[in-house]
């Protein structure tokens, strides 16, 4: 599932590309017929994530609520202009046509790179692909040329302006909301680094872990508790944080919880920039980019089960927590 930084990508590259211009939607699949219906003709106004999930606002108060869940995706076509704030592994984003731009980026052994992480711009059959599933890159010049780009697979919702075309797949959820429906889904939500104050995020966050019985593990997990971690940053985070999953919110020490958040803003800053879940400190140029390039070399536990654990050495356990892979150090972590 797209973790935070991810989600808060994507909109920006809707702010870049959609906001501002009148779309034709539709729904290929038929699944959103009337929704798309409703939104055909209008122009997109404005883009924001809050933690995993995104809500486009278009004219006329009409607002569309998009969650990714475990297999969504958005892929882009056309002519796409990256967002320039955002930075790669080498410093740069910069624009991109994609008709036939080269991206300079570190490219991992997994497919991902700076300008197409998790949840980030992924060039796949000449398309721009936003989501968790892709492999494979490239494509040719006649699938760019054509357009509009033919319907690919099972598409939930097309939004398509004159230069750039949006198709979102299997989505968790898609769907309609007025200005007053989308300030509820919100107002349930725990506080997000890049919307809400951090520093009133982090008492509302402290205060709410500091009072549940729930192992901490799970309350990172907990949308309504915190915003957008995920699965990679809950696990990382508990390391950098040398906090044992398993302990109760209300038995972790304020300064620890206070800590957590704080680190959440940090990390979460650098996934946005970067388009990588970074988690590793310090490094230096050359580490940076073998990590930027090498998914094992940018995480403390994640993803390490038996292997030992960078700091004392003991073997990283896997275990299941709610129906999730947790990756922690039993040493470390005690």
């Amino acid at each position: 599932m797209p973790e935070g930084h991810s989600v808060h990508r994507i909109a920006r590259q809707f702010d870049r590309n959609v906001v501002g211009r009148r779309v034709h939607a539709s729904s290929p699949q038929g699944r959103f017929a009337e929704g798309a219906t409703v939104l055909d003709g209008r122009e997109a106004v404005e883009a924001r994530a809050v933690g995993k999930q995104m809500f486009l606002s278009f004219d006329g108060d009409v607002w569309l609520r998009v969650h990714l869940g475990m297999y969504g995706a958005w892929d882009f076509a056309g002519e796409i202009v990256a967002d320039p704030t955002i930075a790669s592994a080498n410093g740069r984003m910069g624009q991109t046509n994609q008709r036939g731009t080269q991206l300079d980026a570190v490219y991992d052994s997994a497919g991902e790179n700076s300008l197409s992480s998790i949840g980030a711009p992924r060039r796949s059959r000449g398309r721009v692909r936003m989501s968790e599933q892709t492999t494979g890159l490239g494509g040719d010049a006649a699938d760019e040329a054509e357009w509009p780009p033919p319907v690919v697979g099972q598409v939930r919702l097309r939004l398509l302006t004159d230069v750039t075309c949006a198709d979102l797949r299997g989505p968790t959820a898609c769907q309609l909301q007025t200005p007053d429906e989308v300030e509820a889904t919100i107002a349930k939500l725990g506080p997000d680094p890049l919307v809400d104050d951090p520093a009133a995020g982090e008492e509302r966050f402290t205060a709410v872990v500091r009072r549940k019985p729930t192992p901490i593990g799970l309350l990172l997990m907990d949308q309504a508790v915190v915003s957008g971690i995920g699965n990679v940053y809950r696990a990382e985070m508990l390391f950098r944080a040398r906090l044992n999953p398993h302990t109760p919110g209300r038995e972790v020490p304020e300064e620890t919880v206070r800590g957590l958040w704080r680190d959440w803003v940090r990390l979460l800053a650098i996934g946005v920039e970067t388009g990588q879940m970074m988690t590793m400190d310090d490094l230096d140029p050359e580490a940076w980019r073998r990590a930027m390039a090498h998914r094992d070399d940018r995480h403390w536990v994640y993803h390490r089960a038996g292997l030992p654990c960078r700091v004392c050495g003991t073997a990283i356990v896997l275990e299941d927590m709610a129906s999730r892979k947790l990756y922690w150090c039993p040493s470390c972590q005690r």
